[in-house]
């Protein structure tokens, strides 16, 4: 008996072990007899690693003393397979018995809701915490902060943070986190000072937290402030902060500093690849974007769908049928033809890149098509005037009972305007208000505008607009322009000018617009006027200031 609670004892204290040899484990328990809640639970935990639920499961219910480790490891068995239904089922079975919940319990529970968005349940389960006494235990509050700031209830979870005296680094990490995920970027590098001045020594986790809430190129400062403190403190040589660098430098489009820390990086993550690659395309840069992703293949890296989907789109902006492809051929090697996201990027592709019938045959052969998939074909089809299939494609459907939605119309509007359907266009866009009550965007109004003044109906273009609540986007102003100036009419071109001008008083390309349609009209002393005005605002542009110096730059 010693030699065989011996040989567990060194089987189960292992943190891995396959489904096959987890089944033998279990078996050699139950023919030992030795099924007690210690072991039970080490098997569930197996059984968990390797997805067989309903093995943890049978074995759970087959356990008659359940330890609270028991109930912990099943329930985070279920809620770690996105069955959180089932998870805080089990949790309420739990608190029905002896066995009362601690603080990794709760904890696990918490995430679950959070994960699952289920607000009203983690408001329960905060009042359980409470009542349990554990309303200040770290682990809790920690649990708590990250799933508030996930739900963007940020408020809450910097009540939580703040009733904690004294906050373990954990939960100071997490509430920075929060604020960045919530895009409170300016509250976590306030409370990062806050926790040096305390004299609290902030790590790796504590420097992701202030980088995931810099999403925009106006931060690029605030990043590379931020950036500095890693190589004072050596953070930037963690594979994570790299990682998170890559990508907020990436968000930020400043391509040449990403590729620096990318290069120091020993063994960049397929998710430090992406943010890179995915960097290059949004930046425009699409060459040296499928050039990376050459490069990541070199390195026998597999590239999830996202990826794929981005340098498909690199693939599309290039208008080269070739590197598409190329990235086809990877797609179908790789068995990622039957996902949606790919498909649908692929049709996208290829009609784009003019070959709209592979489009259509990539759209045919997808085993299983949802709205985005059909979205993608109508657009395809509309592109290239095909609007009378664009309108089968709609009709289908109709027919398989999807919902369409906006990017639909936008794809059978833009179809309208392709093949100059002004009434086809009215029906659709009346369908899309009145039949799916789904409310006009500014895109829709845009092709409207467009299937009316380029059919030579400026007055209805001007009316519609008219009509619309204020204020009216300026790219729809923009599109009765650029129609005044196919259709040679300077005299509302004029009158659409000036609200442009008004609303965007230093944006010289609707002058230069307005300036062509004077030249084909012989009107060329207003064509001075408007150069005149374009430089005078040239001359009069004020010097930047940095906000670091204080002077002009």
């Amino acid at each position: 008996m010693f030699f065989h609670h011996h040989f567990l004892h060194l089987e189960l204290s292992k943190i891995y072990q396959s489904l096959s040899r987890t089944k033998q484990l279990h078996a050699f328990i139950i023919k030992t007899h030795l099924l007690d809640p210690f072991y039970a639970t080490r098997i569930v935990r197996f059984y968990a690693i390797n997805n067989d639920i309903c093995a943890a499961r049978n074995l759970f219910d087959k356990t008659l003393h359940r330890s609270v480790f028991l109930w912990n490891s099943i329930i985070r068995a279920y809620a770690q397979v996105h069955k959180f239904g089932e998870a805080l089922s089990l949790f309420n079975m739990m608190l029905k018995t002896e066995t009362k919940p601690d603080n990794f319990s709760y904890a696990c529970i918490i995430r679950a809701c959070s994960e699952d968005f289920n607000l009203d349940a983690l408001r329960l389960v905060h009042g359980g915490v409470i009542l349990s006494g554990l309303g200040l235990d770290p682990i809790c509050s920690s649990a708590f902060v990250t799933a508030y700031s996930k739900l963007g209830l940020v408020d809450e979870a910097s009540r939580v943070f703040h009733g904690i005296v004294e906050p373990d680094l954990v939960m100071w990490n997490s509430m920075i986190s929060g604020y960045g995920c919530c895009g409170f970027w300016y509250k976590g590098l306030e409370l990062f000072s806050r926790m040096r001045s305390e004299g609290r020594q902030p790590d790796g986790y504590t420097v992701v937290g202030l980088l995931s809430g810099l999403a925009y190129s106006s931060l690029l400062s605030v990043g590379q402030g931020i950036h500095g403190f890693c190589l004072k403190t050596a953070f930037e040589s963690n594979s994570h902060v790299g990682s998170v660098l890559v990508s907020m430098y990436s968000r930020c489009k400043c391509m040449n500093s990403a590729y620096r820390v990318f290069c120091n990086l020993f063994q960049p993550d397929l998710v430090t690849w992406s943010a890179l690659i995915t960097g290059y395309s949004q930046s425009g840069d699409y060459k040296r974007a499928l050039s990376f992703f050459k490069k990541l293949n070199m390195e026998s890296k597999k590239a999830d769908p996202i990826l794929i989907a981005s340098v498909l789109a690199a693939a599309t902006q290039l208008a080269n049928v070739g590197p598409g492809c190329e990235i086809h051929g990877y797609v179908l090697r790789h068995g990622f033809e039957s996902d949606l996201m790919v498909s649908s990027s692929l049709i996208d592709m290829y009609s784009k890149c003019g070959f709209v019938g592979l489009g259509v045959r990539v759209f045919e052969i997808t085993p299983k098509r949802n709205i985005v998939s059909y979205n993608s074909v109508i657009s395809g089809l509309g592109l290239h005037g095909l609007a009378s299939q664009a309108f089968k494609v709609f009709e289908e459907i109709l027919e398989k009972g999807l919902v369409p939605d906006e990017s639909t119309f936008s794809a059978l509007l833009c179809a309208c305007c392709h093949a100059g359907l002004v009434q086809d266009g009215q029906e659709i866009f009346r369908k899309m208000k009145d039949e799916f009550q789904i409310q006009a965007r500014t895109e829709h109004y845009v092709y409207m505008v467009k299937l009316f003044g380029m059919a030579g109906k400026l007055e209805e273009a001007y009316n519609l607009i008219q009509s619309l609540p204020e204020p009216v986007d300026c790219g729809i102003w923009g599109a009765l322009l650029s129609c005044c100036d196919a259709c040679g009419n300077s005299n509302l071109a004029e009158i659409v000018a000036q609200r442009l001008f008004e609303d965007n008083p230093e944006k010289n390309a609707y002058r230069i617009m307005l300036s062509n349609i004077y030249a084909a009209d012989g009107r060329w002393d207003g064509v001075q006027k408007l150069r005149n005005d374009m430089t005078g605002r040239e001359l009069r542009k004020i010097p930047g200031v940095s906000w670091i110096a204080g002077s002009s730059i």
